[in-house]
Protein backbone atom coordinates (compact mmCIF):
# COMPACT_ATOMS: atom_id res chain seq x y z
CA UNK A 1 0.00 0.00 0.00
CA UNK A 2 2.85 2.38 0.82
CA UNK A 3 4.24 1.82 -2.67
CA UNK A 4 0.90 2.85 -4.18
CA UNK A 5 0.73 5.94 -1.97
CA UNK A 6 4.30 6.82 -2.96
CA UNK A 7 3.60 6.35 -6.67
CA UNK A 8 0.53 8.59 -6.46
CA UNK A 9 2.48 11.23 -4.54
CA UNK A 10 5.10 11.22 -7.31
CA UNK A 11 2.58 11.39 -10.15
CA UNK A 12 3.12 14.16 -12.70
CA UNK A 13 0.87 12.85 -15.50
CA UNK A 14 -0.99 16.16 -15.92
CA UNK A 15 1.61 18.56 -14.53
CA UNK A 16 1.67 20.75 -17.64
CA UNK A 17 -2.07 21.47 -17.17
CA UNK A 18 -1.87 22.47 -13.49
CA UNK A 19 -1.23 26.20 -13.03
CA UNK A 20 -0.50 25.76 -9.30
CA UNK A 21 1.65 22.67 -9.57
CA UNK A 22 1.28 19.02 -8.72
CA UNK A 23 0.03 18.02 -5.27
CA UNK A 24 -1.96 14.77 -5.39
CA UNK A 25 -4.30 14.56 -2.41
CA UNK A 26 -5.81 11.18 -1.54
CA UNK A 27 -6.43 9.12 1.58
CA UNK A 28 -7.06 5.37 1.78
CA UNK A 29 -6.12 2.16 3.53
CA UNK A 30 -6.91 -1.54 3.00
CA UNK A 31 -9.55 -1.29 5.74
CA UNK A 32 -11.40 1.89 4.64
CA UNK A 33 -15.10 1.29 5.29
CA UNK A 34 -16.34 4.36 3.43
CA UNK A 35 -15.13 5.59 0.04
CA UNK A 36 -15.69 9.23 -0.89
CA UNK A 37 -15.26 10.08 -4.55
CA UNK A 38 -15.60 13.80 -5.20
CA UNK A 39 -14.31 16.28 -7.77
CA UNK A 40 -10.82 17.60 -7.12
CA UNK A 41 -9.10 19.53 -4.34
CA UNK A 42 -9.84 23.25 -4.18
CA UNK A 43 -7.30 25.99 -3.54
CA UNK A 44 -7.52 25.72 0.28
CA UNK A 45 -7.02 21.97 0.15
CA UNK A 46 -4.13 22.41 -2.29
CA UNK A 47 -2.49 24.79 0.21
CA UNK A 48 -3.02 22.58 3.27
CA UNK A 49 -2.60 19.15 1.66
CA UNK A 50 -5.58 17.90 3.71
CA UNK A 51 -8.59 16.58 1.77
CA UNK A 52 -11.89 18.41 2.30
CA UNK A 53 -10.11 20.98 4.50
CA UNK A 54 -12.55 23.80 3.66
CA UNK A 55 -16.17 24.87 4.11
CA UNK A 56 -17.34 22.12 1.75
CA UNK A 57 -15.57 19.58 3.95
CA UNK A 58 -17.26 21.00 7.06
CA UNK A 59 -20.64 20.63 5.34
CA UNK A 60 -19.82 17.10 4.15
CA UNK A 61 -18.79 16.04 7.66
CA UNK A 62 -22.05 17.49 8.96
CA UNK A 63 -24.02 15.58 6.33
CA UNK A 64 -22.28 12.31 7.20
CA UNK A 65 -22.24 12.80 10.97
CA UNK A 66 -18.51 12.05 11.02
CA UNK A 67 -16.18 13.86 13.39
CA UNK A 68 -12.89 15.19 12.01
CA UNK A 69 -11.05 12.35 13.74
CA UNK A 70 -13.31 9.75 12.13
CA UNK A 71 -13.22 11.46 8.74
CA UNK A 72 -9.43 11.72 8.61
CA UNK A 73 -8.83 8.16 9.78
CA UNK A 74 -8.04 6.22 6.58
CA UNK A 75 -9.21 3.02 8.27
CA UNK A 76 -12.67 4.63 8.29
CA UNK A 77 -12.68 6.82 5.17
CA UNK A 78 -10.95 6.61 1.81
CA UNK A 79 -10.93 9.89 -0.12
CA UNK A 80 -10.25 9.38 -3.80
CA UNK A 81 -11.27 12.37 -5.94
CA UNK A 82 -11.79 12.25 -9.69
CA UNK A 83 -8.79 14.56 -10.03
CA UNK A 84 -6.07 14.34 -7.36
CA UNK A 85 -4.65 17.84 -7.84
CA UNK A 86 -6.14 21.32 -7.78
CA UNK A 87 -7.04 22.12 -11.40
CA UNK A 88 -7.09 25.92 -10.99
CA UNK A 89 -9.78 28.55 -11.31
CA UNK A 90 -12.35 29.00 -14.05
CA UNK A 91 -15.11 31.54 -14.35
CA UNK A 92 -17.72 30.73 -11.72
CA UNK A 93 -15.55 28.30 -9.73
CA UNK A 94 -12.77 25.79 -10.17
CA UNK A 95 -11.90 24.08 -13.42
CA UNK A 96 -13.19 20.52 -13.82
CA UNK A 97 -11.03 17.73 -12.42
CA UNK A 98 -8.31 16.52 -14.75
CA UNK A 99 -9.42 13.46 -16.70
CA UNK A 100 -6.14 11.57 -16.30
CA UNK A 101 -6.41 10.57 -12.62
CA UNK A 102 -9.45 8.32 -12.53
CA UNK A 103 -8.42 6.01 -15.40
CA UNK A 104 -4.80 6.00 -14.22
CA UNK A 105 -5.32 5.31 -10.51
CA UNK A 106 -8.88 4.51 -9.41
CA UNK A 107 -9.01 0.80 -10.27
CA UNK A 108 -5.70 0.15 -8.56
CA UNK A 109 -6.83 1.99 -5.43
CA UNK A 110 -10.28 0.36 -5.41
CA UNK A 111 -8.69 -3.08 -5.68
CA UNK A 112 -6.87 -2.36 -2.40
CA UNK A 113 -10.08 -1.39 -0.54
CA UNK A 114 -12.52 -3.80 1.10
CA UNK A 115 -15.21 -5.09 -1.27
CA UNK A 116 -17.82 -4.40 1.40
CA UNK A 117 -17.85 -0.63 1.72
CA UNK A 118 -20.12 2.35 1.32
CA UNK A 119 -19.31 4.58 -1.65
CA UNK A 120 -20.37 8.22 -1.68
CA UNK A 121 -20.36 9.73 -5.17
CA UNK A 122 -20.20 13.46 -4.62
CA UNK A 123 -21.15 15.73 -7.48
CA UNK A 124 -21.73 15.34 -11.18
CA UNK A 125 -18.19 14.30 -12.22
CA UNK A 126 -18.03 11.28 -9.91
CA UNK A 127 -21.60 10.29 -10.71
CA UNK A 128 -21.09 10.54 -14.47
CA UNK A 129 -18.00 8.32 -14.24
CA UNK A 130 -19.37 5.69 -11.86
CA UNK A 131 -23.06 5.75 -12.82
CA UNK A 132 -22.88 5.94 -16.63
CA UNK A 133 -26.42 4.57 -17.03
CA UNK A 134 -27.70 7.57 -15.06
CA UNK A 135 -25.81 10.27 -16.98
CA UNK A 136 -28.96 11.63 -18.58
CA UNK A 137 -30.59 12.08 -15.20
CA UNK A 138 -30.27 15.37 -13.34
CA UNK A 139 -28.24 15.57 -10.15
CA UNK A 140 -31.51 15.79 -8.21
CA UNK A 141 -32.80 12.63 -9.87
CA UNK A 142 -29.57 10.75 -9.09
CA UNK A 143 -29.66 11.82 -5.44
CA UNK A 144 -33.33 10.79 -5.23
CA UNK A 145 -32.34 7.37 -6.60
CA UNK A 146 -30.69 6.49 -3.28
CA UNK A 147 -33.25 3.72 -2.77
CA UNK A 148 -32.17 2.10 -6.05
CA UNK A 149 -28.45 2.49 -5.34
CA UNK A 150 -28.48 1.74 -1.62
CA UNK A 151 -26.96 0.25 0.41
CA UNK A 152 -23.55 0.34 -1.30
CA UNK A 153 -23.67 3.59 -3.29
CA UNK A 154 -25.14 6.96 -2.40
CA UNK A 155 -25.10 9.90 -4.81
CA UNK A 156 -24.81 13.31 -3.14
CA UNK A 157 -24.64 16.88 -4.39
CA UNK A 158 -21.34 18.64 -3.96
CA UNK A 159 -21.42 20.31 -0.52
CA UNK A 160 -20.26 23.71 -1.83
CA UNK A 161 -22.04 26.83 -0.60
CA UNK A 162 -24.44 26.50 -3.54
CA UNK A 163 -25.80 23.29 -2.02
CA UNK A 164 -27.73 25.40 0.50
CA UNK A 165 -29.80 26.78 -2.36
CA UNK A 166 -30.33 23.27 -3.75
CA UNK A 167 -31.29 21.95 -0.29
CA UNK A 168 -33.81 24.77 0.09
CA UNK A 169 -35.50 23.60 -3.11
CA UNK A 170 -35.25 19.92 -2.11
CA UNK A 171 -36.17 19.59 1.59
CA UNK A 172 -36.51 15.81 1.19
CA UNK A 173 -32.70 15.64 1.10
CA UNK A 174 -32.35 16.74 4.75
CA UNK A 175 -35.48 14.87 5.82
CA UNK A 176 -34.86 11.54 4.09
CA UNK A 177 -31.37 11.17 2.62
CA UNK A 178 -29.20 12.60 5.40
CA UNK A 179 -30.73 10.49 8.21
CA UNK A 180 -30.36 7.38 6.03
CA UNK A 181 -26.74 8.35 5.23
CA UNK A 182 -25.83 8.94 8.89
CA UNK A 183 -27.50 5.70 9.94
CA UNK A 184 -25.65 3.70 7.28
CA UNK A 185 -22.32 5.26 8.27
CA UNK A 186 -23.01 4.74 11.97
CA UNK A 187 -23.68 1.05 11.41
CA UNK A 188 -20.48 0.66 9.38
CA UNK A 189 -18.28 2.26 12.02
CA UNK A 190 -19.81 0.49 15.03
Amino acid sequence: MTNLHDRIAACTICEKHLPHGVRPIVQFSPSSKILIIGQAPGSKVHASGIPWDDDSGDRLRDWTGLSKDQFYDPDNVAIVPMGFCYPGKASGGDKPPRKECAPEWHQEILSELPQSRLTLLIGTYAQAYYLPDMRKMTLTERVKAHEILAPDIIALPHPAWRSRIWMGKNPWFAEDVLPMLRDRIGRLLN
